[in-house]
């Protein structure tokens, strides 16, 4: 796509703290009957902890990337630091981002200073300035509430992220609920989706593609990945935005007709749970990438910016539930050789039997006494208290 999407968070950040007061005050005055007793926010709007502070009521940021995310902000003076460091003693050669990892911040071991998000690193944009205050303003909230499940992150993360928050409360997954319902009729998808997956022949064999409604590859790497899909018969349903479509080589729709099948929007939490899927090529946006393993689904991963490339590492090196892209770009071989690791091999096996206990683990999670279950009523009680 054209430009970074992040321009648009900054053209959006440089009013949002005056017209977000401005719209509190608005609320005060029309309510006055009824007090406003807390604030929720997005965790990004770092300002939402001063006008809380202003009201006199506890500030509880939602945090909606993963909990890694979380700790790369917080550390952020820690691995700017290691940056100028490093790029002195390497004379200006950046190769060595894909090497360093960050093993000085726990539990952020197996993440490279090449997958840190670009707002991380010094920058003079409007998003980069915000986040740069997130790792000293998000300590101060009655409590942060994480879109996620403690099970997904290491202890060490776990253990370090408590010993800094007052209290750090993993509630699940707020766009998915688990455990997740069956599967609706398939004659009730207008999209058509779930009635072609029905026809499918075998299980785990379709390739799934999306990237969500922001991300999408330039148009080479767009051409490898529809080369590589031709080149290996395998079904394939891809969800996949009509101004991008028309990227797509000539002849490729009318040639792969019986093969697959793309459609402008894919119902994905269903899709997902077809028994028909065998992999989900994404890029690794944080519910896409739930949903994936909700379902337990692995995953070919192809990140584009902000959380997508620390992400990919987790599903690559720390789940163990997907393969990233051979480069980092689609290429015919990279998608091919990506296909036949996790569909043909014996350590897509492996991810298989990882993404299934994965999936069975959150289930556990989500359950009436599981550990989200405990941290959302911990949240209920705090937001309730007088």
């Amino acid at each position: 796509m054209s430009g970074n999407p992040l321009d648009a968070v900054d053209i959006f950040l440089k009013p949002a703290p005056e017209m977000f007061k401005a719209g509190i005050d608005k609320a005060v005055a029309e309510r006055s009957e009824r007090r406003i007793s807390s604030l929720i926010t997005d965790g990004f709007l770092v300002f939402g902890g001063e006008i809380a502070e202003s009201l006199g009521i506890p500030w509880f940021p939602v945090w909606l990337p993963l909990a890694y995310t979380l700790s790369a902000h917080i550390y952020t003076d820690l691995i700017r630091q290691i940056c100028a460091e490093e790029a002195i003693a390497n004379g200006g050669n950046e190769d060595w981002r894909q090497h360093k990892r960050l093993e000085v911040i726990p539990g952020l071991s197996a993440m490279l200073i090449a997958d840190v998000p670009d707002e991380v690193l010094p920058s003079e944009s409007v998003f980069a300035n915000t986040l740069s205050k997130l790792g000293h303003v998000l300590l101060q909230p009655a409590a942060v509430v994480m879109n996620s499940y403690e099970e997904l992150s290491s202890t060490a993360l776990n253990n370090d992220l408590k010993s800094k928050f007052r209290k750090v409360l993993n509630v699940g997954f707020l766009s998915l609920s688990l455990p997740l319902q069956p599967l609706p009729s398939s004659n009730s998808d207008a999209s058509g989706c779930l009635t072609w997956l029905d026809e499918q022949e075998a299980s785990s064999s379709v390739a799934y593609i999306s990237f969500g409604t922001v991300a999408a590859p330039p148009p080479h790497e767009l051409i490898a990945l529809a080369e590589a899909l031709e080149e290996s018969g395998m079904p394939f349903l891809w969800s996949l935005r009509d101004n991008i479509k028309q990227l797509l080589p000539d002849g490729f729709v009318e040639r792969t007709n019986k093969q697959g099948k793309i459609v402008a929007w894919a119902p994905q939490t269903q899709v997902l749970g077809h028994a028909s899927i065998g992999l989900f090529v994404t890029h690794c946006g944080c519910n896409s990438v739930y949903e994936s393993i909700a379902n337990g689904v692995p995953m070919i991963c192809r990140p584009f910016f902000g959380d997508h490339r620390m992400t990919g590492r987790l599903i690559e090196e720390v789940w163990g539930v997907g393969v990233s892209i051979e480069g980092g770009v689609f290429t015919r071989s990279g998608v091919l050789k990506s296909f036949e690791l996790i569909l043909a091999n014996e350590e897509g096996k492996k991810m298989r039997g990882k993404a299934r206990m994965l999936k069975e683990v959150l289930a556990e999670a989500a359950g009436p006494s599981g550990s989200a279950v405990e941290d959302f009523r911990t949240l209920v009680d705090l937001i309730s208290s007088p």
